[in-house]
Order: structure tokens, then C-alpha cells, then sequence
């Protein structure tokens, strides 16, 4: 069984007992979150597509974790300019790990 939900502005397949990395969330380390844009749930052969969502259905999570991606470089450069930019970034995320999937 494993459902596609939407968080964050992206979209993901998850499954029980999985663990991923989502966009930030306000949640504390060890408590419970709720996922309610469920696209898509598939069981066996069974299939449920959502327009745009599957009324009634949700994802039962536990944050893990939370912390910060591995900083990435944005690099401008004008050849024979003398512009040239560095900048860096990284982004916040929250671990959780998938409990339950209700249809």
C-alpha cells in the first residue's frame, strides 16, 4: 500500500514505516503530524485518484527530526564584466516517519 501526498509544494510517494524529508514544518521532535492532500492511494490492484484530492483520506506521521540541507553555491558571473556574485543557501527540513495510511 502507498499513497502519493502533496506538502510543502511537492509532491511524494510514501508508504508505512518509510522515512523522508519534507519541507519545513511547525512541529516539535516526536509529535504527530497530519497529512491531508492524499492524490493518489493505492492498495494491491485497488486505486484511488483524488480530483485534485481523495476526499476522506489522509497520511499519519511522526516528526523524527528536523535540521538543515548541505549548503549549495549560486554562482553569477558576466564574462569581461567584472561582475561576478556568490551567494549560498541551505534549506530547513523536518524527518518524518510514515505511521499510517487512512482511506
Amino acid at each position: 500500500m502507498y499513497a502519493v501526498i502533496k506538502t510543502g509544494g511537492k509532491q511524494y510517494r510514501v508508504a508505512p514505516g518509510e522515512s523522508l524529508r519534507v519541507e519545513r514544518l511547525d512541529a516539535e521532535v516526536g509529535a504527530a503530524v497530519q497529512f491531508d492532500q492524499v492524490l493518489l492511494i493505492a492498495d494491491g490492484e485497488a486505486l484511488k485518484l483524488g480530483t485534485p484530492t481523495v476526499a476522506g483520506a489522509s497520511v499519519k506521521a511522526e516528526v523524527t527530526g528536523c535540521g538543515r540541507g548541505d549548503k549549495i553555491r549560486i554562482v553569477k558571473h558576466r564574462r569581461r564584466k567584472h561582475y561576478h556574485k556568490e551567494q549560498g543557501h541551505r534549506q530547513n527540513y523536518t524527518e518524518v516517519k510514515i505511521t499510517e495510511i487512512v482511506a
